[in-house]
């Protein structure tokens, strides 16, 4: 069950990112909601990161939420931010997901 919701707190990662990638492109009232946006992601994530190193281990618990996280940002800037998807780019964002999938199997 950590797992998964290790999974969500990492999920939440890329919406604190997007949030405040949206923020940058706004002005006005709309950027403060893209803030209070970010901020209740932020602590979403934060909690869930919380409740996940209860059991699980540190050091992989951090590996794979902030590898989540970069995993979905990275695709995120490329589908909606319209950042470029390179083949080493997308190279990399593979031996990331590689990595998140090894750290799971060779966790106790």
């Amino acid at each position: 069950m950590n797992w998964i919701l290790l999974i969500i707190a990492g999920l939440f990662e890329v919406a604190f990112a997007f949030c405040l990638g949206k923020a940058k492109e706004t002005s006005g009232n709309e950027m403060y909601l893209w803030y209070a946006g970010f901020i209740l992601t932020l602590t979403i994530s934060m909690e869930l990161l919380i409740k996940a190193t209860q059991t699980l281990p540190i050091g992989t618990a951090y590996a794979v939420w902030t590898g989540v996280g970069a995993v979905g940002t990275a695709l995120i800037g490329i589908l909606i931010f319209k950042e470029p998807a390179t083949f080493l780019r997308m190279l990399f964002i593979i031996t990331l997901i590689g990595s998140i999938i090894g750290l799971k199997a060779v966790s106790h």
